[in-house]
């Protein structure tokens, strides 16, 4: 929104009573004005400029449209500032030549976002394009302002799509409300860059129709006929999709809309002789483009009448959904993969890939050295090349559960995919790689011995499998649980749990997370425990439980919680853990009551303490662990007030040599995250060093730093202390309750050790060998921080119904992509 001076708004308030009215021309000039029922109307016939009312609505808009077709509008300027008076708004020209609507009361309704100009000849026309642009004059070809910067609901040739983090561009197409409502509604079509880029229709934050990924020719889930007819141009800068347009064909009159009612893109073009429009396509084309259709480990393929297939060496998770056609819980393996004693590889052809919710891509590797590198890792469920136009060069290996893969017709080229797969679950002509080796093997034999040989082998495979799978659901428990069962920890009863919880008594509840409700308990007089139990509502689930347990059960360190077994019966998952007498450091720091135990010396010994703890995760232990959710609530405190580092469910392991992972699922808590991870989804050891300085300010203060409230400002608790650092009044920021107990140095160490944590990029924090060293050496030498992430000032006096101020920098105003905060 512009902002003008007093005078400028007297002269537009005196051109309502003289107005010197525009009318029929594509260019509006400074002394003139637009009201309702005039237009502008570009050179070739095709589009027009004016106030409007859509469909039933009373309320006004200036938007575009096609002259020949009036009710199919393009572009909208004020869809969140609709007016209601149609005798009294107009537009025009303001002292710097931002084109603005301006009520007959002299209020600016919308104004174009245009700061930096300074026109003297301003001329605002509206092209053949459909763009409606601000020039210096006719004669030149510079735009201060465009509309094909601030897309609606429709995608015009000529107009880019734009995801360029480094220049702070995202333009993207968000659908109207409803067809009598211009206002920004549920979907959004934006570029996204994961590994390999793809167009994604969002519905709020849900993904809901992706392309598929760019796979060097086209989108690997869409049909490559629509690119081949309507010849897009993509830009790229590196592995990045920075910018997708259609180029202008003024032979041709065609547009792509966004549904407001169910997210699809429509594609129409004009048919002149009867002034009336063909339609073309609709994409998604079919129900196997919804996201996830199959769930995790499923695939679907369009032309059976079952659409969701598991994929082989995986079986329904809810059997008894799949037979009401509910495919959304997905699949889970049938036998666990062994990665030590040999696994192979089963090639998929012709598929759309699943989703890079987690992956590493290299574009140089080859397929075989590609197909090596993910047996090493025993993380790795699956490989590919990533594009099918560069010689079988590239590497995308995924991690985890594959989600959202169809099996695609052949017109979509060589896209094959290998599967992960313990060896008792491959044939061994099933192997990708001994599937080559043997195949001119196999041309020898004569053609009927071929086929005799494979039916007796599709017969007998059959049997021996049905008899194994229907054993398998009948007698192997949950493939995450026999992983659980090969590691070395105890496994205790259900009743011995029930019995130790007094019947998990509402009593014995002594705090709740995302996994579910903590129990305390008894095995005996002396042995206190507590029970982590997995709720059946939570968000959280096996695969969690499957990474905590296998995580802490190879961890040993006095900062680490330690746990003591599980218990796996049933549905029940719980997890048996030491028991913190103090509970944990949120319960004492944001107290007001509590936080007088937590003396200046304790806090310093939590401190340093937890901070060790992390270092050895990062560094010194057998596995490299990101914590990932390293906050208040998730560092306990036994008897003595020593910290100990809890909740794993979230944490990755990084090989030795890797810097950085990226994720879709973006997972964590509001306040502790790195702006790097909140916003692309990029984690790393840095990522956990951010969380560490936000933990440390917190204690030091006392205050919650999402929670903070100042009488002065509206600065988180990061900004109030980076403000305070540069004013040299660090003291300031210390809880009032240590002022008999602190010491200055050290108050100012810790400070300015947890403003180095939470600087805005990863690379300038400090290692955490750096930062146990400074916090526990006096008098070491520690440089100066910088701004920190997120140095966001909110525009309200009450924290919880804050927005964001300016000062924010491009990335931190984008949307956050499947975001799970606790």
């Amino acid at each position: 929104m512009a902002f003008f001076h007093l005078t400028t708004l007297c002269a537009l308030i005196h051109l309502i009573s003289f107005p010197n009215f525009a009318s029929a021309t594509e260019t509006l000039l400074p002394n003139q004005t637009l009201v309702f029922g005039q237009t502008l109307i570009s050179q070739n016939q095709v589009f027009e400029l004016g106030f409007f009312s859509p469909g039933k609505s009373k309320t006004i808009f200036l938007g575009i449209w096609y002259k020949r077709t009036p009710d199919v509008c393009v572009w909208v300027a004020n869809r969140n500032n609709p007016v209601t008076d149609s005798q009294s708004v107009f537009l025009a020209l303001a002292e710097n030549g931002a084109p603005v609507i301006i009520s007959g009361a002299g209020s600016i309704i919308w104004s174009a976002n245009s700061s930096g100009v300074a026109s003297t000849n301003p001329v605002l026309q509206l092209l053949d394009t459909g763009n409606l642009v601000l020039l210096e004059d006719t004669s030149q070809s510079y735009y201060f302002w465009q509309s094909f910067d601030y897309p609606t609901d429709t995608w015009l040739p000529g107009m880019r799509i734009v995801h360029d983090i480094d220049a702070g561009l995202d333009k993207y197409l968000t659908s109207w409300r409803n067809p009598d409502d211009p206002s920004p509604g549920d979907y959004v079509m934006k570029i996204e860059n994961n590994g390999l880029p793809e167009l994604v229709i969002y519905k709020g934050t849900k993904k809901r129709f992706p392309s598929g990924k760019w796979n060097g020719l086209h989108f690997s889930g869409v049909h490559p006929f629509t690119i081949q007819i309507f010849k897009p141009e993509f830009v790229f800068e590196e592995e990045r999709l920075i910018s997708v347009s259609e180029v202008y064909d003024s032979s041709a009159i065609s547009r792509l809309t966004l549904e407001p009612r169910n997210g699809m893109l429509e594609r129409y073009t004009m048919n002149a002789r009867r002034d009336d429009w063909n339609h073309v396509f609709t994409s998604p084309f079919d129900s196997c483009d919804q996201y996830g259709r199959c769930g995790p480990n499923g695939i679907c393929r369009i032309d059976k009448p079952v659409k969701c297939e598991c994929l082989k060496g995986f079986a329904p998770r809810l059997e008894t959904e799949w037979d009401f056609q509910d495919w959304s819980n997905g699949c889970s393996r049938i036998r666990p993969l062994n990665c030590e004693n040999g696994d192979g590889f089963l090639e998929i052809k012709k598929v759309k890939y699943p989703d890079t919710l987690e992956f590493w891509l290299n574009t140089s590797m080859s397929l075989e050295e590609c197909r090596a590198k993910c047996l090493r890792n025993c993380n790795c469920t699956a490989y590919a090349n990533p594009y099918v136009d560069n010689g079988g060069r590239g590497c995308l290996m995924w991690f985890g559960d594959l989600i959202d893969t169809r099996e695609h017709p052949p017109a979509h080229g060589k896209q094959n995919i290998y599967i992960r797969l313990p060896a008792s679950e491959l044939d061994p002509s099933t192997d990708s790689k001994k599937e080559e080796e043997e195949e001119e093997e196999d041309k020898k034999w004569p053609r009927k011995l071929v086929i005799v040989s494979a039916g007796c082998g599709i017969l007998v495979s059959a049997l021996v499998n049905g008899v194994v799978l229907l054993m398998t659901r009948r007698k192997r428990p949950a493939a995450s649980d026999r992983n659980v069962e090969d590691i070395e920890l105890p496994l205790f009863k259900f009743v011995t749990i029930m019995a130790a919880t007094n019947n998990f008594s509402v009593e014995n509840i002594i705090g709740e997370g995302g996994f579910g409700p903590v129990y305390k308990g008894y095995l005996s007089d002396e042995d206190e425990i507590a029970v982590k139990r997995l709720s059946r509502t939570s968000g959280q689930g096996l695969d969690e439980f499957k990474n905590e347990v296998i995580l802490i059960a190879k961890l040993q360190h006095r900062n680490l919680v330690r746990l003591l077994g599980c218990c796996i019966e049933g549905d029940e998952r719980m997890l048996i853990y030491e028991y913190m007498q103090n509970k944990s450091l949120d319960y004492f720091v944001f107290d007001q009551n509590q936080k007088t135990i937590l003396t200046w010396p304790k806090r310093v010994n939590i401190i340093i303490g937890f901070s060790r703890g992390l270092l050895y995760l990062h560094h010194d232990s057998r596995l490299k662990i990101i914590h990932r959710d390293l906050k208040t609530s998730n560092i306990l405190l036994d008897g003595n007030l020593n910290p100990k580092i809890s909740d794993f469910g979230l944490a990755r392991i990084f090989e030795e040599d890797q810097l950085i992972a990226r994720t879709k699922r973006v997972v964590g808590t509001y306040g502790y995250m790195a702006p790097e991870y909140a916003i692309d989804g990029k984690y790393s050891l840095k990522s956990d060093v951010f969380s560490l300085g936000v933990v440390l300010l917190e204690i030091v203060s006392g205050k919650k730093n999402r929670a903070f409230d100042h009488s002065s400002h509206y600065y988180s608790l990061l900004g109030h202390a980076w403000l305070l650092w540069k004013e040299n009044r660090v003291l300031e920021l210390m809880d009032e309750s240590l002022k008999d107990t602190f010491i200055e140095s050290e108050v100012k160490r810790c400070v300015q050790v947890g403003l180095l944590c939470v600087q805005k990029f990863a690379e300038d924090r400090p290692v955490m060998s750096s930062v146990v060293f400074m916090l526990a050496t006096d008098g070491a030498f520690l440089p100066e921080p910088k701004e920190p992430g997120f140095f966001i000032e909110r525009s309200c006096s009450t924290v919880t119904n804050c927005t964001l101020q300016s000062k924010v920098t491009h990335k931190a105003t984008m949307s956050i992509t499947d975001l799970e905060a606790r």
